[in-house]
């Protein structure tokens, strides 16, 4: 199912790269959302991305963290666990702009595209499975997931909050902690499983 997203997320990027007026239509608009009924926009827009950089990332952090996640849905949902990271992802790009939404809904000319939200979600539902589990940083310096989860939370918090670039760090926030909560919505019995892998760190 990784592959397959991956698959769709590129084949709509690229298409917008080469036709504006999809990009335009299909985008984040907070403004456009509420005030013109185009709420598919707070999903189409995760399938879009402003750049081949911006979908490069987003799409290699998918490959890598999706594939474990699918392997953890498996073990612990079984044949619900393909439906169940579907429904992570899907669900995960919607409520990672729910922020924006509320915020930028008077803004007219706020846009925002990317799956970011949605990769976010898929690298802390990993973590919560696997908290020890090391995530190298830069490909090269190895810290314990969930020590990453943490710093970036902080980063991601930090950043929005002085809005000093032009990346949704809300999103990347919002995405984040749904994911990590999402296999607790669905069995909250994992809790203890995460707990007990935390207290052997």
């Amino acid at each position: 199912m990784t592959i397959i997203i991956i698959a769709i997320t590129v084949l709509v990027s690229l298409t917008a790269f080469q036709n504006n007026d999809l990009l335009y239509k299909y985008q984040f608009n907070a403004y456009q959302i509420t005030k013109r009924n185009q709420w598919y926009r707070i999903l189409t827009y995760g399938f879009l991305h402003a750049n081949w950089d911006h979908l490069l990332v987003n799409m290699i952090v998918l490959y890598f963290f999706g594939d474990a996640l699918e392997y953890y849905f498996s073990y612990n949902f079984g044949s619900a666990g393909v439906i169940y990271f579907i429904a992570l992802y899907l669900s995960a790009i919607v409520f990672s702009t729910l922020y924006d939404l509320k915020k930028h809904k008077e803004h007219y000319h706020y846009n925002a595209v990317g799956a970011s939200g949605a990769t976010s979600a898929v690298v802390f539902a990993t973590i919560f499975f696997a908290p020890l589990q090391p995530i190298y940083l830069f490909f090269v310096i190895p810290i314990p997931g969930i020590l990453f989860a943490a710093g970036y939370l902080y980063y991601s918090y930090y950043m929005g909050k002085k809005n000093l670039d032009n990346i949704g760090h809300s999103a990347h926030f919002s995405g984040a902690l749904f994911g990590f909560l999402f296999p607790l919505i669905i069995k909250p019995k994992l809790f203890s499983l995460f707990l007990q892998q935390i207290l052997n760190f």
